[in-house]
């Protein structure tokens, strides 16, 4: 018998002994009690005989799906709702010497609200109160959604009544795979005004319910003919429309005012006083795509709320059936509401084996929308753009510096101490998946998988209290190892998969993140006004560890990110500041770093790491802020394997020392990379699933140019893979005027190396639009958004690039680090790769996203050059290619040192 059969079998099993259980009250005789304990025993995983033998622990609480709330919670007359539990462990952890132990039978709990654990719910000196689920044991925020029909008269669409309880989502589910929001083109072009934007036709006013439509600012580097919509390269706003009349747009406030105005420094033109982003944004402030509207639900796999008809509406992928799949709509927008308080925390509780799942965030669906501005961070409140985090830098400033709103947890603790979260999933969220807020101490997190998240991952602590007033307030001591965190975030981009604040104590290793949107591990984050000559904002982290992570294929949607990401004040000195060592980092896609020390970072030590595969620099010492001896941010930077090849020294602070270039992978320090990522007990997480397989999310961000008969194709690649590794990319060029249509597919790994695509046998002077989708062995995913439309042309020859600029070479034994700055001008057509021809004779084509990435604004290129001979001279010729051709060529000679 299988295991899913086997706790089904237990479901129903304990259902069954619920109701003789209310027989049995009824019937004397010791027979109804043996039939009590037969069902039951056989439930719980025992027999008849073991179960009357066994002494039952009688402060244990049992729970059942199909229990009764008005048993007594025991083995044999288990209690339905988790809420009810609670009930019961209030009444008896006051006489408990021993761990309280909450059993939860498999099964889906669906919460009427969340359960909302205090200081009662606490164990005590020497003992604990543990949740403890099993395979299947699911607590879900979600309701039903049943009874779909085919809607009259529109081909592939269905329809069904909102259940009860359903007044707005923002996520759907069929059989466990996220559908996705109506989304599509703008129809019309658009005008920033003051408050919102003027419409070249009044087509979004005739729409249905024009005040649920969402406009969403996509950003990351701009290149090509892909715009950069956000607040900066690492953003993604949205903001609802608040009302539309005939061709004015007016967008709902104060999310408009908070994502398009800054204030700036009166004496520095253009300074934003919060140091983020551009300081004017109105007048470039055009969305990228529309969202959550019923005129753009035309693609299998989209859904929408009708809040005013109570309709849901889906179309269908390839082999769902409404009528008999699973389909979930989140309802509550928390499963599990920690709060603990300074006084009176909460403490000494275990939740194991739970998946957490089917909850939604309706924030971002309000007025207040979503105003980011960085990892899930937003300005909230009416003017909160005026004052909100910016402390004596603006007139009503609130303080801290740079303390803007978090994201909530779907699962979230407030002062809570001694806790546990081992073996639990937390997947198919809205918000962040686990939030570990202000006074958080002496907390494990082992063992659990976050995936199919809406934003963060995992939070801890904050940027609220830099200088908290109690030690009730500190967070500290938590301990985050051994999880995976893979596929996230599915709707605010700019969220990260492990974000913490303001801490000291804690511990980051061992856990495996791949495939996410933007930086994997988010640290610090706030309090740094350096780029006006103004040291970091004291605060009270210190003694923070990220430690033997392994990290890959990040930053797949933003850019400006890292693996590792840190702002701010990490501590009072180099001994006590941040230390990132032992983590294998490699393979990002967006512009960024694999260790990013940002903006005031001061007393961070990276060491033994493996770092390779990243856009641009692989590490970066931020060094904005100088004292007034002129000393930088202290930094150590040794030992660590990597690309970035950098000589020895110390810059003012900055030490770099004992680093190697690592020109092959495969020759990385095999106990580094042995010892990086998930231990060997927990490697099963990797195999862990909550959904039937799918065809992988669409790619994102196309962008092309035209060129002879011919398109040059980019894209950002599919993240969520849907169960199965993308295996292919389908492009495809249609001719506006809808005479032809051209395709090619493109095999995953070679995108991975070029980060570009060609169709051919294009017509020119006629304009195309190309949209991109993603294979799996399950099928082909949603149509892309389309990238603006070009137009093929027979010029000539063409002009070819220049020369590029700033060419330099750092040597080892065996391998050299190449850098230069791209050509200031690319000809007729975008820089595609580099020829590095090396005087052995051999000759080298550098492309990927970087090469694409890096020429609009001159972002520094670097390689590695491997197999050189020690002590021999070599000479470089670096040369940029385009489609029209390949450019002049600059050099830079080198001599290898002795081994």
């Amino acid at each position: 018998m299988s295991e899913y059969v086997r706790s089904r079998t237990r479901t129903a099993q304990a259902a069954q002994a619920a109701r003789t259980a209310r027989t049995a009250r009824k019937a004397p005789g010791f027979a109804a009690v043996a039939a009590v304990l037969a069902t039951l025993g056989a439930a719980f995983g025992g027999t008849a005989d073991a179960v009357a033998r066994a002494p039952l622990p009688a402060a244990d609480v049992y729970v059942a799906p199909n229990g009764d709330d008005r048993a007594p919670g025991t083995r044999t007359a288990p209690v339905r709702t988790p809420e009810r539990a609670r009930d019961l462990v209030r009444k008896r952890v006051p006489h408990q010497k021993t761990d309280l132990t909450v059993h939860l039978a498999p099964g889906t709990y669906r919460l009427a609200r969340p359960l909302v654990l205090d200081s009662r719910d606490s164990g005590g000196k020497g003992h604990r109160v543990i949740w403890q689920g099993g395979k299947g044991t699911v607590f879900s925020g979600g309701r039903a959604v049943q009874r779909w029909k085919p809607v009259k008269g529109r081909s592939g669409l269905w329809s069904a009544s909102a259940p009860a309880g359903l007044d707005n989502t923002r996520q759907l589910y069929v059989n466990g795979v996220r559908a996705q929001r109506a989304r599509g083109p703008i129809p019309v072009t658009l005008t920033s005004t003051a408050t919102g934007y003027t419409a070249s036709a009044d087509t979004l006013a005739r729409w249905r319910n024009p005040s649920d439509i969402e406009f969403v600012y996509p950003s990351g580097e701009a290149l090509w003919n892909v715009q950069q919509y956000g607040l900066g390269p690492w953003t993604e706003p949205r903001c609802p429309i608040g009302s539309m009349s005939g061709t004015t747009v007016t967008m709902a406030q104060p999310c408009w005012d908070n994502s398009t105005r800054r204030v700036e420094f009166p004496d520095i033109p253009g300074r934003s006083i919060n140091m983020v982003g551009p300081a004017k944004l109105t007048s470039d402030a055009l969305p990228g795509y529309v969202e959550n509207a019923f005129e753009v639900l035309d693609q299998p796999g989209e859904w929408y709320l009708d809040r005013h008809t109570r309709t849901v509406y889906y179309r269908p992928r390839a082999g769902e059936n409404p009528r008999t799949a699973d389909i979930e709509a989140p309802v509550l927008e928390k499963l599990v509401d920690g709060r603990g308080t300074g006084s009176a925390p909460l403490h000494d509780i275990a939740l194991r084996g739970i998946q957490f799942s089917y909850a939604t965030w309706l924030t971002p669906s309000s007025p207040e929308g979503f105003s980011e501005v960085q990892a899930g961070y937003t300005v909230t409140g009416k003017e909160g753009w005026k004052t909100q985090g910016l402390c004596e830098y603006t007139p009503g400033g609130t303080c801290p510096y740079a303390s803007w709103t978090r994201m909530p947890g779907n699962v979230a603790i407030s002062h809570g101490r001694d806790l546990e979260f081992s073996d639990n999933a937390f997947v198919h969220l809205g918000a962040a998946g686990l939030e570990l807020g202000t006074g958080t101490q002496n907390t494990t997190v082992r063992g659990n998988v976050f995936t199919d998240i809406s934003g963060n991952g995992m939070e801890i602590g904050g940027v609220d209290a830099p200088r908290p007033g109690s030690d009730a307030d500190l967070t500290r001591k938590v301990s985050v190892t051994n999880n995976h965190l893979y596929a996230l975030p599915r709707e605010y981009h700019g969220g990260v998969a492990i974000l913490n604040g303001y801490t000291q104590h804690n511990t980051i290793a061992h856990n495996q993140i791949d495939h996410v949107g933007y930086s994997a591990i988010s640290m610090g984050w706030g309090g740094w006004p350096d780029k006006i000559g103004k040291p970091a904002t004291a605060n009270v982290s210190h003694d923070n560890a990220v430690a033997n992570n392994l990290i890959h294929d990040y930053m797949q949607a933003l850019d400006d990110g890292a693996g590792v990401y840190t702002q701010g004040l990490t501590g009072s000195s180099l001994d006590n500041g941040e230390k990132i060592t032992g983590n294998v980092i490699h393979d990002g896609w967006g512009l960024g770093r694999t260790v990013y020390t940002d903006n005031g970072c001061t007393y961070v030590t990276v060491e033994g790491n493996v770092l390779y595969g990243a856009q641009a620099n692989v590490l970066s010492a931020h060094v904005d802020y100088r004292d007034d001896l002129g000393n930088n941010d202290p930094t150590r930077i040794v030992g660590n394997y990597w690309e970035q090849g950098d000589r020895d020294g110390n810059d003012k602070g900055v030490v770099t020392s004992g680093n190697h270039i690592l020109a092959d992978p495969s020759k990385a320090p095999a106990d580094i990379v042995a010892a990086a990522g998930l231990e060997p007990r927990y490697r099963g997480l990797l195999d862990r699933t909550f959904a039937t397989r799918s065809v992988p999310e669409a790619p994102t961000r196309v962008g092309d140019f035209a060129a002879d008969g011919s398109a040059y194709v980019t894209w950002n690649p599919s993240y969520v893979e849907g169960g199965s590794p993308v295996t292919s990319y389908a492009v495809t060029a249609t001719a506006t005027n809808g005479s032809h249509t051209v395709s090619t597919t493109v095999p995953a790994a070679r995108f991975k190396r070029t980060a570009y695509a060609v169709v051919d046998g294009l017509t020119n002077g006629t304009p195309y639009t190309v949209t991109v989708t993603a294979r799996n062995q399950v099928g082909q995913s949603e149509r892309s958004l389309a990238a603006a439309p070009v137009t093929p042309t027979a010029d000539g020859p063409g002009a070819l690039p220049a020369v590029s600029t700033g060419v330099k070479a750092n040597a080892e034994a065996t391998a050299a680090r190449l850098s230069w700055t791209p050509p200031k001008t690319t000809g007729d057509t975008p820089v595609i790769g580099y020829r590095i021809t090396v005087s052995d004779g051999r000759t080298i084509t550098v492309t990927g996203r970087d090469v694409l990435a890096a020429q609009p604004r001159a972002k520094g290129m670097l390689r590695v050059i491997g197999k050189l001979r020690p002590a021999t001279a070599y000479t470089f010729s670096i040369a940029a290619v385009t489609a029209t051709g390949t450019g002049p060529s600059a050099e830079v000679s080198v001599t290898t040192p002795s081994e």
